[in-house]
């Protein structure tokens, strides 16, 4: 009671520790939610094969949701990591592309498009490689994605240390198969004629003899696309400075540094803003 004989008001706890509890249950749902997001993501896609469609298809709810940005891996380690998986995805025949490694930054580029990765995850470029090195960049952001060890040395092959085709194996077993099916047309076609047989044995001589020419026919297509290919792809590592003249179009000279001014108003960053970096 004050000097006026009045009661002051109490203050109302319950009302507080409501908006408390309020609080408390709201920040346990919104967890329980993006948990519960984060493992549809992880059934929808397969992060081992995350490919540029995958990327384009996530929504930006799954996105925040895939990534923890308080564990992203930035700076000198992202590169490390990306430049290690790119380097697989090339010798795996994934990507077409060579890598180059700069003291701020990773590039991969092709006789038509090219990548410029930077430590903060941000990249610009043109291409299809653009489009490749993208998803690799989300997922090496990643700390428990699991990245190869860096091959050794230059992962694309000389020009002149391309074979001239795939494999002789299965060319040489369809072959053998084309022969034996052309003995077998003649000696029954033949056997029809000298001994006069039904009419039969000549229809099945005149099939194995058209089956046998059919495969012959395949193996020769086969190995004329395989040179075609194996000269396709030296031109293609000759246009990358694989024993021929670096593109023009890199911004970066022939002592690895950049000629243009970083970001240029054209690079984007793969990954989304951390909450502690938004203005």
């Amino acid at each position: 009671m004050d000097a006026s004989g009045s009661t002051p008001p109490e203050t109302d706890s319950s009302t507080n520790n409501g908006d408390e509890a309020g609080d408390g249950t709201s920040t346990e749902d919104d967890d329980r939610s993006t948990e519960q997001l984060r493992e549809r993501v992880e059934q929808k896609y397969d992060f081992e094969d995350f490919g540029p469609r995958d990327m384009a298809e996530m929504t930006a709810e799954e996105w925040e949701a895939a990534f923890d940005a308080d564990s992203w891996i930035t700076g000198d380690e992202l590169l490390d990591r990306v430049e290690a998986d790119l380097k697989q995805r090339v010798l795996d025949r994934d990507v077409f592309a060579r890598i180059e490694r700069g003291d701020e930054y990773l590039l991969a580029y092709s006789e038509a498009g090219f990548a410029l990765v930077y430590p903060d995850g941000s990249v610009e470029g043109e291409g299809t490689v653009l489009r490749d090195v993208k998803p690799v960049i989300a997922l090496c952001s990643m700390d428990d994605y699991e990245v190869p060890d860096v091959p050794d040395g230059e992962v694309l092959p000389e020009p002149q240390d391309v074979p001239e085709g795939g494999s002789e194996l299965g060319n040489m077993m369809v072959q053998v198969i084309a022969v034996v099916q052309l003995l077998a047309g003649v000696i029954l076609f033949g056997a029809g004629i000298v001994l006069g047989l039904e009419p039969i044995p000549l229809v099945a001589g005149l099939g194995f003899f058209v089956v046998g020419v059919g495969l012959l026919f395949v193996v020769a297509n086969a190995r004329l696309s395989d040179r075609f290919r194996s000269e396709e792809f030296r031109d293609r590592l000759r246009a990358v400075n694989v024993g021929g003249e670096r593109p023009d179009f890199l911004p970066v000279d022939e002592d690895g540094n950049l000629t243009t001014d970083r970001l240029d108003g054209d690079s984007e960053s793969v990954l989304p803003p951390r909450p502690d970096r938004e203005e």
